[in-house]
Protein backbone atom coordinates (compact mmCIF):
# COMPACT_ATOMS: atom_id res chain seq x y z
CA UNK A 1 0.00 0.00 0.00
CA UNK A 2 0.92 3.53 -0.86
CA UNK A 3 1.53 6.45 1.50
CA UNK A 4 -1.47 8.28 1.88
CA UNK A 5 -1.57 12.10 2.60
CA UNK A 6 -5.24 13.97 3.83
CA UNK A 7 -5.38 17.30 2.50
CA UNK A 8 -7.93 19.63 3.80
CA UNK A 9 -9.73 21.80 1.23
CA UNK A 10 -12.35 24.58 1.68
CA UNK A 11 -11.41 26.01 -2.10
CA UNK A 12 -9.71 29.12 -0.99
CA UNK A 13 -6.36 30.20 -2.37
CA UNK A 14 -4.52 28.91 0.59
CA UNK A 15 -6.51 25.53 0.44
CA UNK A 16 -5.83 24.98 -3.40
CA UNK A 17 -1.87 25.99 -2.61
CA UNK A 18 -2.08 22.90 -0.22
CA UNK A 19 -3.39 20.72 -3.09
CA UNK A 20 -0.71 21.91 -5.38
CA UNK A 21 2.05 21.12 -2.75
CA UNK A 22 0.50 18.10 -1.73
CA UNK A 23 0.10 16.60 -4.97
CA UNK A 24 3.83 17.24 -6.22
CA UNK A 25 4.67 15.62 -3.15
CA UNK A 26 2.75 13.05 -4.18
CA UNK A 27 3.96 12.42 -7.17
CA UNK A 28 7.45 12.62 -5.65
CA UNK A 29 6.76 9.74 -3.20
CA UNK A 30 4.09 7.98 -5.63
CA UNK A 31 1.29 8.02 -2.73
CA UNK A 32 -1.79 8.74 -2.67
CA UNK A 33 -4.17 11.57 -1.88
CA UNK A 34 -6.97 12.04 0.21
CA UNK A 35 -9.04 15.37 0.09
CA UNK A 36 -11.55 16.35 2.72
CA UNK A 37 -14.01 19.34 3.05
CA UNK A 38 -14.99 19.96 6.41
CA UNK A 39 -18.04 22.25 7.24
CA UNK A 40 -18.16 23.44 10.52
CA UNK A 41 -21.50 22.04 12.14
CA UNK A 42 -23.33 23.91 15.65
CA UNK A 43 -24.24 20.87 18.30
CA UNK A 44 -27.07 22.88 19.14
CA UNK A 45 -30.45 21.52 18.56
CA UNK A 46 -34.16 22.91 17.60
CA UNK A 47 -37.12 22.32 19.66
CA UNK A 48 -39.86 20.72 16.91
CA UNK A 49 -39.41 17.08 15.00
CA UNK A 50 -40.25 19.96 11.73
CA UNK A 51 -37.25 22.06 12.91
CA UNK A 52 -34.76 19.17 12.84
CA UNK A 53 -36.30 17.66 9.98
CA UNK A 54 -35.04 21.41 8.27
CA UNK A 55 -32.53 20.92 9.75
CA UNK A 56 -31.14 17.43 8.82
CA UNK A 57 -32.10 18.81 5.65
CA UNK A 58 -30.12 21.87 4.90
CA UNK A 59 -27.03 19.59 6.44
CA UNK A 60 -27.32 17.23 3.32
CA UNK A 61 -27.72 20.17 1.19
CA UNK A 62 -24.47 21.75 2.18
CA UNK A 63 -22.98 18.41 2.43
CA UNK A 64 -23.68 17.91 -1.66
CA UNK A 65 -22.39 21.69 -2.35
CA UNK A 66 -19.28 20.64 -0.43
CA UNK A 67 -18.73 17.54 -2.15
CA UNK A 68 -19.64 19.68 -5.22
CA UNK A 69 -16.68 21.73 -4.92
CA UNK A 70 -14.20 19.65 -3.75
CA UNK A 71 -14.71 16.50 -6.63
CA UNK A 72 -13.28 18.64 -9.48
CA UNK A 73 -10.07 19.53 -7.94
CA UNK A 74 -10.22 15.09 -7.09
CA UNK A 75 -10.89 14.49 -10.83
CA UNK A 76 -8.07 17.43 -11.87
CA UNK A 77 -5.57 15.17 -9.90
CA UNK A 78 -6.55 11.97 -10.93
CA UNK A 79 -6.25 13.42 -14.72
CA UNK A 80 -3.12 14.24 -14.00
CA UNK A 81 -2.25 10.49 -12.90
CA UNK A 82 -2.29 10.39 -8.92
CA UNK A 83 -4.92 8.07 -7.13
CA UNK A 84 -7.16 10.44 -5.25
CA UNK A 85 -10.28 9.94 -3.01
CA UNK A 86 -12.33 13.27 -1.55
CA UNK A 87 -15.47 13.37 0.91
CA UNK A 88 -16.87 16.29 2.40
CA UNK A 89 -18.47 16.05 6.18
CA UNK A 90 -19.42 17.76 8.68
CA UNK A 91 -18.14 18.22 12.17
CA UNK A 92 -14.90 20.04 13.99
CA UNK A 93 -11.80 20.61 11.34
CA UNK A 94 -9.48 19.74 13.52
CA UNK A 95 -10.69 16.60 15.09
CA UNK A 96 -12.11 15.07 11.63
CA UNK A 97 -8.99 15.84 9.77
CA UNK A 98 -7.48 14.00 12.64
CA UNK A 99 -9.54 10.99 12.77
CA UNK A 100 -9.94 10.64 9.08
CA UNK A 101 -5.58 10.30 9.23
CA UNK A 102 -5.98 8.02 11.86
CA UNK A 103 -8.72 5.73 10.06
CA UNK A 104 -7.20 5.66 6.90
CA UNK A 105 -3.37 4.90 8.13
CA UNK A 106 -2.43 8.40 6.47
CA UNK A 107 1.19 9.58 7.31
CA UNK A 108 0.68 13.32 6.58
CA UNK A 109 -1.62 15.90 7.12
CA UNK A 110 -1.28 18.81 4.66
CA UNK A 111 -3.00 22.31 5.20
CA UNK A 112 -3.53 25.30 3.80
CA UNK A 113 -2.05 28.73 6.00
CA UNK A 114 -5.44 31.05 6.53
CA UNK A 115 -3.68 34.10 6.80
CA UNK A 116 -5.64 35.16 9.71
CA UNK A 117 -3.27 37.94 12.36
CA UNK A 118 -1.48 35.81 15.70
CA UNK A 119 -4.11 37.82 17.32
CA UNK A 120 -7.04 36.64 16.24
CA UNK A 121 -5.88 33.02 15.96
CA UNK A 122 -5.26 33.26 19.92
CA UNK A 123 -8.36 34.30 19.72
CA UNK A 124 -10.51 32.41 18.07
CA UNK A 125 -8.64 29.44 17.58
CA UNK A 126 -7.05 27.38 14.66
CA UNK A 127 -7.02 24.58 12.53
CA UNK A 128 -2.99 24.66 12.23
CA UNK A 129 -3.19 24.85 16.53
CA UNK A 130 -5.50 21.98 16.94
CA UNK A 131 -3.69 19.80 14.50
CA UNK A 132 -0.27 20.44 16.31
CA UNK A 133 -1.76 19.59 19.47
CA UNK A 134 -4.55 16.54 18.29
CA UNK A 135 -2.87 15.03 14.95
CA UNK A 136 -1.77 11.57 15.09
CA UNK A 137 0.61 12.32 11.94
CA UNK A 138 2.62 15.41 11.09
CA UNK A 139 1.30 18.44 9.99
CA UNK A 140 2.58 20.44 7.18
CA UNK A 141 0.95 24.01 6.97
CA UNK A 142 1.38 25.38 3.40
CA UNK A 143 1.99 29.16 3.26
Amino acid sequence: MSELFVVGFDGSDPARRAVNFAAARAKIAGASLHLVMVLEWSAYSFHTPEELAERHKRREEELERAQATVQPVADELKAAGLEVTCEARHGHAGDLLSAIAGEKGAVQIIIGRAGVSAIASRLLGSLAITLAQASPVPVTIVP
